[in-house]
Order: C-alpha cells, then structure tokens, then sequence
C-alpha cells in the first residue's frame, strides 16, 4: 500500500509512519519545516516537501497522485486562531479536493475527541480548535471520498502498548499516540472500515482486534 501522510513528523505521523513501513508500506511524509525531513526518513518513510498553508489544490493533488490513501494528522498545536484555521480547517479542505483530484478516494483524518477539555478551564484559543475541528469533520462527512475518522482522547506522549478501546460512542478518557497510530495501521489495511466516525482511548484490546470487532 502506498500512504501520503499529512502530519508525518507529528507524534502520531512517525510512529504510523514507523509501523506501516515495517510491514512493507511504501509511506510518503510531507513536511513544511526542511528540518523535519530527516525525521521522516528515519521512520523508512520518504519526505517530501509541502505546506498546506500556500500550497494549491493542484499542487497537493500532484503530491498525493499514485498513492492508495493519506493520512491527515497536522495541526497549527497551539500557534494561534489563525493558524489552526488555515491547518486544522482550511487545510482539511483543501487536503480532501486534493485528494478527490488525484483520485485517491482512502482518507483517513485524526480529530479530536468532543469532551476533551470538559474537565478544566480552556482558553478562547482552545474553543477555536474545537470548532475548527468540528466544522473539519462535517466537511469531510459531505465529500463522496471513503473517509474514516479517529477522535482520540487526551494524547500522551510515553511509549504505548499497542491496546486500544474503539467505537462509535465510548467513555472519554486518554489514549497513547503510540496506540492512535496502532490502530490507524490496522485501519488503512481494512478499506471496508470507512464513512465511520470512531472514538478511541486506551484499552484492553489489540488494535488489529478492535478494528475487526467494528467491522463485527
């Protein structure tokens, strides 16, 4: 399978990026920032520059032509309104008309779990992200790509164990990048999982497992 990520140097993107090219996938990994080009590579994935922000669609349908699915896991993380607007929402977009230009119909986007933040103060910045976020996820449900998309709980960035709790609808909790990007692996290799919006923590189940039990 060849996998363009969006996001690749992230804590999410190398460590998926990690898993795929292990079991063979061919993953390529844009970046805007050129000093994250050797940490993708150090991954077996092959970078590739680009920017979401000033990029085209036709410049991003260019990148993605020839691969079989992309993974959009980028983010402003915390660098203002508006560049959570251009990244997180703007981005998105342009990302899924890309994609529907080069014909690559697989996309898979990392979101955000609705209660995150419940539980504390947030900032007017915070508010932003979850609207931009959730704005981003209605855009996707209405293109006619095979979409799928992850909300995960509170990321955490120590090493995870591979075990995962997924569904449609489950408790909020925290969740291991390590483990997001477990079961975005396992998700990209079952391309009847799509037009699914899941929910994902931490949990007593292999994520390989927890994919097959949401195919049922």
């Amino acid at each position: 399978m060849k996998v363009f990520q969006i996001g690749a140097a992230g804590g999410v993107g190398r460590p998926l990026a990690t898993l795929l090219t292990a079991r063979g996938d061919q993953v390529t990994g844009m970046h805007r920032n050129p000093a994250q080009a050797d940490t993708i590579a150090a991954t077996g994935a092959t970078p590739i520059p680009g920017d979401l922000i000033a990029d085209t669609v036709d410049e991003l349908a260019a990148k993605f032509r020839g691969h079989d699915a992309i993974v959009f896991s980028a983010g402003a993380h915390g660098t203002g309104v508006d560049q959570t607007t251009l990244i997180d929402g703007k981005g998105l977009e342009k990302s899924a008309a890309a994609a529907r230009q080069a014909g690559v119909s697989r996309f898979l986007l990392v979101s955000v779990f609705p209660d995150a933040g419940r539980d504390r103060e947030t900032s007017p910045g915070f508010e932003h992200y979850m609207r931009v976020k959730k704005s981003a996820d209605v855009h996707l449900v209405n293109t006619d790509l095979d979409w799928l998309i992850v909300r995960p709980g509170t990321l955490r960035d120590e090493p995870g164990n591979g075990s995962v709790t997924a569904g449609l609808a489950i408790e909020y909790g925290d969740v291991h990048r390590d483990n997001v990007a477990a079961f975005l692996a396992a998700a990209l290799h079952r391309p009847q999982l799509n037009r699914m919006i899941i929910e994902l923590t931490d949990g007593p189940t292999p994520a390989e497992e927890a994919v097959d039990r949401l195919l049922g």
